[in-house]
């Protein structure tokens, strides 16, 4: 766009938290022109960790969770709106009214919703939910507050493994299937992972890995009665939760000439959308879990990521390369960190564990349920995930931000790291998981749409 970058029409698509910073940040950069923020559910902006923690926990309302805003944004809310296409030579983004949003820029920020069960008429059934909108939690505590004989929880990721906290909490009897050999597996690998399957059988959850849910039953009547698992067994219980994993919102962007597809739309590390030949656009822009960007510290390679801090840093990255010149421009380049709660336990991470091959156990023990773990990767630190032991995580991201070697040097361990002490990672492909990671290395992904063009 030619003149002043503080001025113009900006539409952002997405009302949730990254829509939500970035539309905050446009502002307190300076933007001073039209600002639209288009939303597919009818909410203001709200929380989601809360929603599978206090919220099932029936500590919080589910319309409880809405975000605070830092500052009014001064924006048009189109919510309860999806956009259901983009056309990129006009610059106009199509609702699902049939109105046309014209834009000089636009950010995706789309984010995700819940994998559905497979099976339309089995997922239709009454009793059988997933978790991702206000909406959902809310239908869900309503649920579990009736006490309900036992919940089933289809998939070990952190999204299931708190569900299945929640409803141990509230003295519920629960069942978790998980197609990996144990819940978490796919986020932090084979050590910890049996950790958490120790910790959720100590708290009585049925935990049964290996396996999968091949049908779900209803009564006849419409109403959820169990489920028949892969390796013959049967689970009888009247609610269940899946928790599959997520799915990129991208197929609105299905004819855009876009670099999306099922794992998010590619940008650079300035945020900025490349189109379907690679080519960076200068007009349109991501942040949030439907983008997927490159990493120096990690090859490269294009980060896919589920977290809340990642959608906050990278919209007002985002936010801030929109409404300055090209020299101006910085970088997102902020290291992944999530953390869980459940079972008791406060997990934390920061970097990428799937980015590894070895680890070692730098502090506590495994027994203790209080410990730290130090990824590594090529002989140099990529990641460190503590359990029960936050406050030692600043010290390892330093580590991996300046490619500490690993195993790490002393004062990184409360004991000497020998390198015959690292173990295998045991990452696993997430192909064979009920569960996917919240952080992922999705490398090449071809679109098998293009076609070579050769000029003479």
């Amino acid at each position: 766009m030619a003149g002043d970058p503080r001025e113009g029409r900006i539409v952002v698509v997405g009302a949730s938290l990254a829509g939500l910073r970035a539309a905050e940040t446009l502002r307190e950069q300076g933007f001073v022109g039209s600002l639209t923020v288009v939303g597919d559910e009818p909410h203001p902006p709200y929380d989601r960790p809360p929603l599978s923690k206090q919220v099932l926990l029936g500590h919080a309302a589910a319309d409880g969770t809405g975000l605070p805003m830092r500052r009014d944004p001064d924006a048009e809310w189109r919510l309860g709106v999806p956009a259901t296409g983009l056309d990129p030579l006009r610059k106009r983004v199509l609702l699902a009214d049939g109105e046309w949003l014209p834009y000089d820029r636009l950010l995706i920020a789309t984010g995700t919703r819940a994998r559905p069960w497979p099976n339309p008429e089995e997922a239709a059934l009454d009793g059988v939910f997933t978790l991702r909108t206000c909406d959902d939690a809310g239908r869900l505590a309503e649920r579990l507050a009736a006490g309900p004989r036992r919940v089933l929880v289809i998939g070990g990721g952190f999204t299931g493994s708190e569900i299945a906290s929640a409803c141990r909490e509230r003295g519920l009897e629960v069942t978790v299937t998980e197609r990996g050999p144990a819940p978490l597996v796919g986020a932090l690998g084979g050590t910890l992972s049996k950790l958490a399957a120790g910790v959720q059988r100590a708290h009585g959850v049925d935990l049964r890995c290996g396996v999968t849910v091949t049908a779900l039953r209803g009564d006849g009547m419409g109403r959820f009665v169990g489920a028949d698992l892969s390796d013959g067994g049967r689970v009888d219980a009247d609610v269940c939760v899946v928790a599959l994993g997520a799915v990129r919102n991208v197929e609105w962007l299905a004819d855009a000439g876009l670099a999306a597809g099922p794992r998010g739309v590619a940008c650079d590390a300035g945020c900025r959308a490349f189109d379907m030949y690679g080519i960076v656009t200068d007009d349109v822009f991501v942040a949030g879990d439907v983008s997927r960007f490159p990493h120096p510290l990690f090859e490269y390679q294009l980060l896919s990521l589920e977290h809340w801090g990642n959608a906050v840093a990278q919209a007002e990255v985002a936010a801030h390369n929109m409404v300055s010149p090209g020299p101006l421009r910085r970088p997102h380049l902020s290291l992944p960190s999530f953390w869980s709660s459940q079972f008791g336990l406060n997990i934390k991470s920061v970097g990428v564990p799937t980015f590894s091959d070895q680890i070692v156990l730098a502090q506590g023990t495994l027994e203790a349920r209080r410990l730290a773990v130090v990824y590594g990767y090529r002989g140099r630190v990529t990641a460190a995930v503590t359990v029960n032991m936050a406050k030692s995580l600043e010290y390892y991201q330093h580590l991996i931000e300046t490619a500490a070697p690993f195993p790490p040097g002393p004062g990184a361990a409360d004991r000497p790291l020998a390198a015959e002490l690292t173990l295998p990672s045991d990452v696993l492909d997430s192909k064979k998981l009920s569960h996917g990671p919240t952080v992922a290395l999705t490398g090449h992904l071809p679109d098998r749409r293009l076609t070579v063009v050769r000029h003479a």
